[in-house]
């Protein structure tokens, strides 16, 4: 229970080495894991972390060996996201930058291919951004988190506090005048 069968070194070179190489992997996968994580992704990422299991404990099943090869990852996550934040060329390379899916109410189809995106999952993206529709935005986006971000036109924008006093101002001028 508390005797390693793996050195404390190679735990920490094992998983440091499963962390980046999942890293990797993820990134090139693309976003659409993360934003759009469907029933497939889920027991994808499941069987991952089954899978790297043994790279990252060896022959260790020890409590002790356990315990080191999670303090490793938590430590080796909060190094590189203080990395990220800290550093935009960092951040770009390990999260990489924000893709246009949609430019001035149109599609674009290479940019949905790339990200591994189905328009029916953008399309209900943007409905809970307040668009029925692709033409009633001006842009569409995917985060490097994998968050949608849906820019609206102008003419479709809610109506803000400001708006509605400044026309009851306008109202107020026209009655009285």
């Amino acid at each position: 229970m508390i005797s390693l069968g793996v050195s404390v070194p190679e735990k920490l070179l094992r998983t440091l080495v499963v962390y980046l190489a999942i890293t990797v992997l993820l990134r090139l996968a693309g976003r659409r894991e993360l934003a759009q994580l469907n029933t497939l992704d889920l027991v994808v990422m499941l069987l991952l972390s089954n899978v790297v299991q043994n790279a990252i404990i060896g022959a260790d099943n020890s409590l002790t060996g356990g315990l080191i090869g999670a303090g490793a990852l938590i430590a080796v996550n909060a190094i590189v996201v203080r990395g990220v934040r800290a550093n935009e060329t960092v951040a770009r390379l390990v999260e990489g930058t924000a893709t246009t899916l949609a430019r001035g109410g149109q599609w674009l189809p290479d940019a949905l291919r790339r990200e591994g995106l189905r328009l029916a999952d953008v399309d209900a993206a943007l409905r809970r951004q307040n668009a029925n529709s692709v033409d009633e935005v001006d842009t569409v986006s995917i985060e490097p988190g994998g968050a949608i971000i849906t820019t609206l036109r102008p003419e479709q924008e809610s109506a803000t506090r400001e708006d509605v006093a400044r026309l009851e101002a306008k109202l107020d001028r026209l009655l009285q005048g």
